[in-house]
C-alpha cells in the first residue's frame, strides 16, 4: 500500500493525542521527549518550524529509544529527506502535493498528508492514502465537518490538528472517522522554556487518558 499503513497505524492508534511540538532549542528535545513518553505519549511530532528542528529530531530519535519521533510541517521532498535522515519514523504534512507523494514512495517512512476538502480527500484516496491529517481542524469546520464526511467518505480516517484542546478533544475522538488528534497543549512554551518536565509529564498523562465523549 502506498501509504505504508502497517507502519503508520500502530503509531496513531497507540495514543489518543499526538503532541505537536515547536522546539526552539535542540537541547530541549531529549528531556521533552522523555517527559512525554513517561506520561504515556511516546509518539511525538516535531515540526520544522524552527531553525533547530532537524537537530531536535536527531537528538530525540537517537537518545530517547522509548520515543517514536516524527517530523511535521514537511512541505517539500527536501524536508522529507532531511527529517528521514535525522531519524524521523513518520512524516506529517499540512497538505498533499505530488512532490511529497513521490518522496514517500521512495522510502519506508510513512507519510500522513493533510487534506481539508472532500476533493482533497478523494484525490488522496486515489493515491492510496486513507489516513489523513485534517488541518486546520477547528478553522475548517471542526467536529461537525468531520462528522458530515464520515458517511460519504467512510473509508478515510483522520488525525485532526489545529485548535484541538483538552476541552474539545473527546468530541473529536468520538467520531468514527477520527483515529487520534494532534495537539500542542501538552507541551506549552512556558513549561518547555522553564524546563518543567514533571509538569509536562502530568499534562501528557491527562492527554493519554482522554476518551471519546459519551
Amino acid at each position: 500500500m502506498p501509504q505504508k499503513a502497517d507502519k503508520l497505524l500502530p503509531v496513531l492508534t497507540g495514543q489518543p493525542v499526538i503532541p505537536v511540538l515547536k522546539i526552539q532549542r535542540a537541547a530541549d528535545a531529549v528531556p521533552l521527549a522523555r517527559a512525554l513518553a513517561a506520561g504515556g505519549l511516546p509518539a511525538i511530532e516535531i515540526t520544522l518550524r524552527t531553525a533547530e528542528a532537524i537537530d531536535a529530531i536527531r537528538l530525540a530519535a537517537s537518545e530517547v529509544p522509548e520515543a517514536i519521533v516524527g517530523a511535521g510541517t514537511i512541505l517539500t521532498a527536501r524536508h522529507f529527506d532531511q527529517a528521514r535522515r535525522a531519524g524521523a519514523r513518520f512524516i506529517v504534512s499540512p497538505g498533499t502535493t505530488q512532490e511529497l507523494l513521490d518522496a514517500a514512495r521512495s522510502t519506508d517512512v510513512p507519510l500522513l498528508p493533510g487534506a481539508t476538502t472532500p476533493s482533497e480527500v478523494m484525490a488522496a484516496a486515489e493515491e492510496g492514502y486513507k489516513i489523513l491529517k485534517f488541518f486546520p481542524a477547528e478553522q475548517s469546520g471542526g467536529v461537525a465537518f468531520l462528522k458530515a464526511l464520515s458517511s460519504p467518505l467512510a473509508g478515510t480516517r483522520f488525525c485532526p490538528t489545529g485548535g484541538v484542546t483538552p476541552q474539545n478533544a473527546s468530541a473529536y475522538l468520538s467520531l468514527p472517522n477520527v483515529i487520534c488528534v494532534g495537539g500542542s497543549w501538552v507541551a506549552p512554551d512556558n513549561l518547555v522554556d522553564e524546563g518543567e518536565w514533571g509538569a509536562i509529564t502530568a499534562l501528557a498523562r491527562e492527554a493519554a487518558a482522554l476518551a471519546p465523549a459519551r
